[in-house]
């Protein structure tokens, strides 16, 4: 897709019936999505008969509406040698498997060592770029994974393919499952959890159900192992994706994902002996239609050798446990 700068007009047709500007535009151009037209109205770039106004500005038949897309700003973000796991690669996205304690992209306190500076440095020898709806700071991101995190995400190289796939994280109709090593055992071994949250009112950084603004969230859940009543492993199916979701819903049924400690406390960061290294949580599937070919594909990734490793210590430990209570009952 080429980056120029672009200027489309439209008439608002007689038997349009008023609405706001943004849902409007929407609806006659897929090729963007609310959140961009909203940013492109905001910087004035998008007018109704000549005037800037505001996305909720509503539009009535007969208006003039004038969308003017500027060529994107060169990045400021250096492109570094961050090794990347790639799964898939063509001229529309990438897919990869993310390592821990990798920041998806530049923030104040992160702006080098990203994984936005890995995708520029992987496409300096390429012929390719990377979508622009994110901003300067987040090419190419569809979606993102919180720093401890591992697993598959996916990069969308160019505008088109990053708007197609938004609205299939917005329907909900991305196949996701995730895997979690957690304290305790939950009571029931499968179901859903259903629980608004939004930004904690106190914890400014956290989010939660003591929030101003709860927005409807839901995980499906599933035991995998449990290991005694110390220790087990889920899989997840989030129907929605709020921030933290899945972190926030573990702990709101008393079983915090180990090595979490803004949602676990201090209970996580150990078992025993054991010392949790990160986050225990891996995005271990993800399929989706492909923007451009529009075929079904899916992407697996298997959890990384730290939680192999932590898994198999607890493992070893209560199965040691177990065999010591059944020498002692012969006794």
């Amino acid at each position: 897709m080429p980056h120029v700068e672009t200027r489309t007009e439209l008439i608002v047709t007689a038997g349009e019936s008023p609405k706001r500007l943004d849902h409007f535009l929407a609806n006659r151009d897929p090729d963007y999505s609310r959140s961009t037209l909203r940013r492109l109205i905001l910087n004035g770039h998008i007018t109704v008969e000549g005037q800037t106004v505001k996305p909720s500005h509503k539009i009535k038949p007969g208006d003039r509406i004038v969308l003017t897309v500027p060529r994107p700003e060169p990045l400021d973000i250096d492109p570094e040698p961050i090794p990347l796991e790639i799964l898939y690669e063509d001229d529309a996205l990438l897919v990869i498997n993310k390592q821990a304690n990798l920041v998806v992209h530049p923030a104040p306190g992160n702006w080098s060592g990203t994984l936005v500076n890995a995708l520029l440095y992987h496409l300096k020898t390429k012929t390719g770029s990377l979508s622009n709806i994110g901003g300067k700071e987040r090419p190419g991101l569809v979606h993102r994974l919180d720093k401890n995190t591992t697993g598959v995400m996916i990069i969308a190289k160019h505008d088109q393919a990053h708007t197609k796939l938004s609205v299939q994280f917005k329907r909900h109709s991305i196949a996701r499952v995730y895997e979690a090593l957690i304290l305790n055992v939950p009571k029931r071994h499968e179901g859903t959890i259903e629980l608004a949250i939004g930004r904690d009112t106190v914890e400014r950084k956290k989010f939660s159900a003591r929030t101003a603004r709860p927005k409807a969230s839901a995980t499906a859940y599933r035991l995998t192992e449990r290991f005694g009543k110390i220790a087990s492993t889920v899989d997840l199916f989030p129907k929605t994706g709020r921030t933290h979701q899945l972190r926030v819903h573990l702990s709101s049924i008393g079983c915090p994902i180990l090595g979490d400690p803004t949602y676990g406390g201090k209970l996580v960061a150990t078992l025993g002996d054991i010392t949790i290294p990160r986050v225990m949580l891996h995005a271990k599937i993800l399929g989706f239609v492909h923007p451009v070919k529009q075929k079904e594909v899916s992407f697996s990734a298997p959890i990384p050798n730290d939680m192999r490793h932590t898994i198999q210590q607890i493992r070893s430990v209560t199965q040691g446990e177990v065999q010591r209570k059944k020498e002692e009952k012969k006794f």
